[in-house]
């Protein structure tokens, strides 16, 4: 009966983050794999979880009080002006919001733009609407966009780029040049874009994340995704958003009802005290992740990582095996779990090859199976529990 599954569902497979994830547990494991805290909550937004279910605010909702906070905020930080009551859907986290609008904009064969390295749910929800992926390589060590191959990459079937900023798995920020290469070539050839945000509030050494739809021109062909997620360390309370012109937004808000109904309704009316947060919250956040980037990057380079590339934002360090290590990212990772208990991600998993110009000999790929993710959102415990465990064991 195997036959009966349909021909995208045949093309589906478990995420190896996941699976790795899962790995760790069986292997009491320290997992830097997974992109999800391990330490506790915002003590206030737990107390305001358990209000809101005490309160019985348990069955469908849309808590319109998030549009209005979120249209204060995309105010202040991008001077975006947007209008709470129709350019914004409420959804479960980032992931469905994302999702819901490559269903709202691709038709089959459309062609969508994604940076390699890239996320696996980029390419999976282009996939599942019946467009295709095309990728324009980010240039190693620094993952820097070269402009031609931009240009390049774009046909007449073009449809959308998705630009993920800050990037997951490299920790980039791209640039305000690299993000002007991107919106004129979007404003040039009448491209649609999708961003992925959710680490907005997560960057270092005085960068700053640049919202695509703040730039002139772009605000009209932008959506953006985001969520509580990363923020407020609640990745399993599943409450994202997009935000986008009211024609959008209303597509993806009917997706999304068909889809799911509504968000977590006891987490929507937590996500009220989130988003009021004083500024106070969002530095001690980013020089919190900031201190435990330093620590495992010390930590890896001890060990013998290359680490040509500081994360600007995010909670990765995507980390290049020693030069001379013998194994590949794979074998290295298989490595890491059996003799020192540490689980991490073979980078190999995001990126995607061009088999047409690597057999041409236009491009080289051999970096690709060079690189391992580190998740660095853990406790100080945990960071340093696979510190030692790395420092005791040699390959």
């Amino acid at each position: 009966m195997e036959s009966k599954l349909s021909s995208v569902a045949k093309t589906l497979t478990p995420s190896p983050i996941q699976e790795l994830s899962h790995l760790a547990q069986r292997c009491n494991a320290v997992n830097l794999a997974e992109g999800f805290p391990d330490f506790p909550a915002p003590l206030h937004l737990k107390n305001a979880a358990i209000s809101a279910i005490n309160s019985d605010f348990n069955q469908y909702r849309h808590v319109q009080g998030i549009c209005d906070h979120l249209a204060k905020k995309v105010k202040q930080t991008q001077s975006l002006d947007i209008n709470p009551l129709t350019d914004v859907a409420i959804c479960c986290g980032q992931t469905e919001a994302f999702a819901a609008a490559v269903f709202a904009i691709i038709d089959w064969g459309d062609e969508v733009i994604l940076f390699d390295p890239a996320y696996e749910t980029y390419e999976g929800c282009v996939t599942m609407a019946g467009g295709v992926p095309v990728y324009v390589a980010l240039d190693p060590p620094h993952w820097t966009l070269d402009p031609e191959k931009l240009r390049k990459s774009f046909t007449q079937k073009t449809k959308a780029i998705v630009l993920n900023s800050p990037h997951n798995p490299t920790g980039k920020v791209f640039t305000k040049d690299e993000l002007e290469v991107i919106v004129g070539e979007c404003c040039r050839r009448n491209c649609l874009a999708i961003t992925d945000e959710v680490y907005e509030y997560i960057t270092f050494d005085n960068n700053k994340h640049i919202s695509l739809a703040s730039f002139p021109g772009m605000q009209e062909r932008t959506v953006i995704t985001s969520s509580l997620s990363k923020s407020f360390s609640v990745t399993g309370w599943r409450v994202g958003w997009a935000i986008a012109p009211s024609f959008i937004a209303s597509a993806i808000r009917n997706i999304h009802v068909k889809v799911t109904d509504s968000a977590p309704a006891p987490f929507q009316e937590a996500a009220l005290t989130a988003l009021r947060s004083p500024p106070e919250f969002f530095e001690s956040l980013r020089t919190d992740y900031e201190s435990k980037r330093d620590y495992i990057i010390k930590s890896l380079e001890g060990v013998g990582f290359k680490i040509q590339f500081k994360p600007q934002g995010s909670f990765f360090l995507f980390a290049e095996l020693p030069e001379n290590c013998p194994f590949s990212d794979v074998e290295y990772v298989k490595e890491l779990i059996q003799k020192a208990g540490v689980v991490a991600v073979p980078g190999c998993g995001f990126f995607h090859t061009n088999l047409c110009l690597e057999k041409l000999g236009q491009v080289d790929y051999s970096y690709q199976n060079r690189y391992i993710r580190f998740a660095f959102c853990k406790s100080d415990e945990t960071l340093a529990s696979a510190a030692q465990r790395l420092g005791s064991v040699s390959f």
